[in-house]
């Protein structure tokens, strides 16, 4: 039989450069490209739409034949940079987003040659997850024996920790026979202010958007705890059973903290468990003046929280801490032969992170947080998170100061809610404005908020979850914000005024 003989090196098929140099003159200007980026941030409109010749573009294809690097970048810099969501941009208030490191265009790239897939196996991808995972054990006060995941942000680690207490708290083999067996049914308690993730869980889990009891809050917009205790007593004399609570370490609505040391002494005397929804503020616990807003979120039988919030990676990185690792481990360690654990070799190396959580093909997720935490130290990160919330009082206390404007909250973490307001004007016609001006603020560029209900009424919502924001900041959106809103009652005065 006679051998194939190789194919000359110019006709092998491959997807690496032809001529790598080309290539690092093609990547080299991306880096200066993302680099300049962020750099000028300030010098953008926080928010342009995409352009219909844009979304043409993008849509245009798929290729048969490729442009080669530097065509497709060429489309990357003409169809996709200029519409950017500037969220990275310091006048952005719309919604709890981070605003991005440089650094993290350095760890994204390196995370992008090494290309790991960090659900398992024994190699350096799940150490760094390791280390980061146990940081953050002891940042909270977890015990030893807690274990975590990293996974894309809350929304998964809600999911995640709420499966766990499902498992540990419902009756039988639950992830053999399902909930389907269950002799009562299970139900959970949140807040009305609750992020949507926790009710989209429990319909993933099979429970059903009707297993969460709302509870509602105070006036703080913060969970009435005797209220939880009222409807936990009803349902368990209705046959349901009570299985977990999920306390808000800063609701998205208004920053709202519910008080996590009451719920879990509920939790302790009626045998639930507490999982605590951190996404935005629980990484005040690097804070040494703000972690006492959190008390007792160190008592917590499974807490999820984002690092591409406060602490400013790329999107996505959030975090599940379980305090019992076992009963993480009951509710996700894989069975499949493929994935068996061996004494030595590539198959080594304990437990991997698809034991505790749903996925086994991940990405170097750890790499951007671990670089990012060396890179600027904890104490960097409380000073930019407590600059933010000192902030929010500014911006609310301003606020109050105007005549006109009603601030709807008053901050705990970084969020102010405000309405304005006219003698004579209708409460819907007041919605309609400030919905309004909203948008106007946004199609203007100046500054990016959002709007919300509270009270059944519609709020322009601030919210300041950015290192790069300041004082001067600030002035410019209240400004354009009145200027507005004078725009807009000016306009509904003389619409009045021609229909009578």
């Amino acid at each position: 039989m006679t051998a194939r003989r190789p194919d000359p090196p110019d006709e092998a098929p491959t997807l690496d450069p032809r001529d790598w140099e080309e290539f690092r003159r093609v990547a080299h200007r991306a880096l200066d490209d993302a680099i300049d980026f962020v750099r000028t941030v300030r010098e953008r409109p926080v928010w342009r739409p995409v352009s219909e010749a844009a979304r043409e573009g993008i849509f245009e294809g798929p290729p048969e034949s490729g442009a080669g690097l530097e065509g497709a970048y060429g489309d990357l810099q003409r169809l996709v940079l200029p519409y950017a969501l500037d969220s990275i941009h310091p006048r952005f208030f719309g919604w709890v987003h981070g605003s991005g490191l440089p650094s993290g265009i350095v760890a994204e790239m390196m995370a992008a040659a090494m290309d790991l897939n960090c659900g398992g196996r024994d190699h350096v991808g799940i150490y760094v997850e390791r280390a980061v995972v146990d940081w953050c054990r002891r940042l909270f006060r977890f015990p030893e024996e807690a274990t975590g995941v990293i996974l894309t942000g809350t929304s998964m680690a809600n999911l995640t920790g709420l499966a766990v207490a499902r498992n540990a708290k419902g009756h039988g083999d639950v992830r053999k026979r399902g909930v389907f067996e269950q002799p009562k049914p299970l139900v959970a308690y949140a807040s009305s202010e609750v992020h949507d993730s926790v009710g989209k869980g429990l319909e993933v889990l099979g429970l059903g958007r009707d297993a969460l009891r709302l509870v509602p809050v105070l006036d703080d917009f913060s969970m009435d705890v005797a209220e939880l205790r009222r409807r936990i007593r009803a349902d368990r004399d209705a046959g349901a059973q009570p299985f977990a609570v999920v306390a808000t370490a800063g609701t998205v609505n208004t920053g709202a903290i519910d008080d996590i040391q009451a719920i879990e002494a509920v939790c302790r005397e009626e045998g639930l468990w507490m999982h605590v929804d951190g996404a935005f503020g629980a990484l005040i616990m690097l804070s040494e003046k703000l972690r006492p807003r959190i008390a007792g979120v160190e008592r917590a039988d499974s807490l999820a929280f984002d690092f591409h919030k406060w602490m400013h990676v790329p999107y996505d990185a959030g975090m599940l801490l379980v305090r019992d690792g076992d009963a993480h481990r009951r509710a996700f360690g894989v069975q499949a032969a493929y994935l068996r654990r061996a004494r030595r070799g590539l198959a080594g190396g304990g437990d991997w992170p698809c034991d505790f959580g749903p996925e086994l093909s991940k990405g170097f997720r750890a790499l951007k947080i671990w670089l990012a935490w060396k890179e600027a130290g904890s104490d960097a990160f409380a000073r930019s998170i407590e600059d933010n919330c000192d902030l929010a009082e500014y911006l609310a206390e301003r606020l109050r100061r105007e005549p006109g404007v009603a601030v709807v909250n008053r901050p705990r973490l970084s969020v102010v809610c405000f309405r304005f307001t006219r003698e004579g004007w209708t409460d819907e016609a007041l919605d309609a404005l400030n919905e309004d001006v909203a948008a106007d603020l946004q199609e203007s560029g100046i500054a990016v908020p959002s709007t919300t209900r509270l009270h059944g009424r519609s709020v322009i919502r601030a919210n300041i979850t950015n290192h790069r924001t300041r004082r001067d900041d600030l002035e410019r959106f209240v400004e354009a914000a009145f200027a507005a809103a004078e725009r807009r009652f000016a306009a509904g005065a003389t619409a009045v005024q021609a229909g009578s």
